[in-house]
């Protein structure tokens, strides 16, 4: 494999930035490759230009009123800066997800992949909005994929996701999964204690969600689900963790509930919940892959997930997780059943740590992606020969 020069552009990452599974996502890929190749990350943050873990960080602070203007601030600033960086020319350009689709229009006569990470239809919870702010965001998300040399995907759904939102070509596609370091979310530690934080006695269950409370993640159906739950088992303790615009109304409908919000955690309090929860449960309504899913069987919990996108391929059904309808009456049925047995949760959490092992493993996918920016230089060498 020759050294290459690769661009990542990308409004997020680890970094600086952060707003959901995108910046692990991207700032790992960036970071596996650097140990072969020259990459550079073209991203929002304060700061000069610096080094980290390999990756050549490049930070640029957009303005705008409204997300699309905003991004198209931030696609100007990153061009700037990815000209001055240009020399020797880069080989890759590497887009994730729409927000940088003005600085691929303008480069793309080069050598250029588009990664989907999710689509618009899927972040509205498998809605078509007729807002303007949706309706363009969606064809910004067509002519990437059309534009770009290549398209890579996250899961087989969301694949098919873009074939027909978009008329993307199969051919034109790749799938190449999120991978996960596991020993950053595994920490032996006495769940009881941090139960007793949270004003929850040590031995009671203790379910957790985490993510953005928006209607695409679902935590209104984990909520309508609780007082059936509690029907079957009285003890049983809920967390939901994320901020969002539905936050209001669910502590609104949880006031007389065993259930905590606590708003955005940090990592290390995410890790801490993680490993001492009994249970986490990933009700979406489209989920392209699934973070949460992986980062819970690292820290070998079992998961009740409804059965859509990432999750459903992913999960193993009874053998390392429970996959349910989207319905509130189907969670807490998969909650209340599996809850009652504590030697198949674990089970359960055990077998979805081999297949995080197996199949998630970073420097695999590093692989996936190196074939996928080949297979593109050999292509455009070829061209070039006619």
């Amino acid at each position: 494999m020759p050294r290459l020069k690769v661009a990542h552009f990308c409004w997020e990452s680890l970094h600086a930035v952060r707003e959901g599974g995108l910046s692990p996502a991207a700032t790992h890929l960036a970071e596996v490759l650097s140990g072969t190749h020259e990459v550079h990350f073209f991203t929002r943050g304060d700061g000069p230009d610096r080094n980290i873990g390999g990756v050549f960080y490049h930070f640029c602070q957009p303005a705008g009123e409204g997300i699309l203007q905003y991004c198209l601030d931030m696609s100007r600033q990153i061009l700037d800066m990815f000209r001055a960086a240009d020399n020797p020319p880069f080989d890759i350009i590497h887009f994730h997800d729409w927000h940088c689709i003005d600085a691929l229009e303008e480069l793309k006569e080069r050598t250029t992949v588009m990664s989907y990470h999710s689509t618009e239809y899927g972040r509205s919870g498998n809605n078509f909005g007729n807002s303007p702010e949706f309706l363009a965001i969606a064809a910004k998300e067509w002519r990437a994929g059309h534009t770009a040399r290549h398209v890579t995907t996250v899961s087989n759904h969301t694949k098919t996701e873009i074939m027909w939102l978009y008329g993307i070509p199969e051919r034109n596609i790749t799938v190449i999964p999120n991978g996960i370091y596991p020993d950053t979310y595994f920490l032996p530690l006495d769940a009881g204690q941090v139960k007793k934080r949270y004003g929850i006695h040590p031995l009671a269950p203790l379910v957790l969600f985490i993510g953005r409370l928006v209607y695409q993640k679902g935590a209104d159906l984990l909520v309508e689900a609780i007082p059936q739950v509690l029907k079957r088992r009285w003890d049983v303790q809920f967390i939901i963790a994320g901020k969002g615009d539905m936050r209001q109304e669910l502590e609104e409908r949880c006031r007389t509930l065993p259930v905590r919000f606590t708003g955005y955690i940090s990592d290390e309090e995410y890790r801490e919940l993680l490993n001492a929860c009994d249970l986490v449960v990933i009700p979406s309504r489209n989920e392209p892959f699934g973070l949460v899913l992986t980062e819970a069987w690292s820290a070998e919990r079992c998961v009740v997930a409804t059965d859509v996108g990432g999750l459903s391929e992913n999960i193993d059904d009874f053998i390392d997780g429970i996959k349910v309808p989207v319905r509130a009456d189907s969670l807490a049925w998969a909650i209340s059943y599996i809850i009652e047995d504590p030697v198949r949760i674990r089970a359960m959490g055990l077998a979805g740590k081999r297949k995080v092992l197996s199949q998630f493993n970073w420097g695999e996918i590093g692989i996936m992606m190196e074939r996928v920016y080949l297979n593109l230089i050999t292509d455009r060498q070829k061209e070039v020969r006619l």
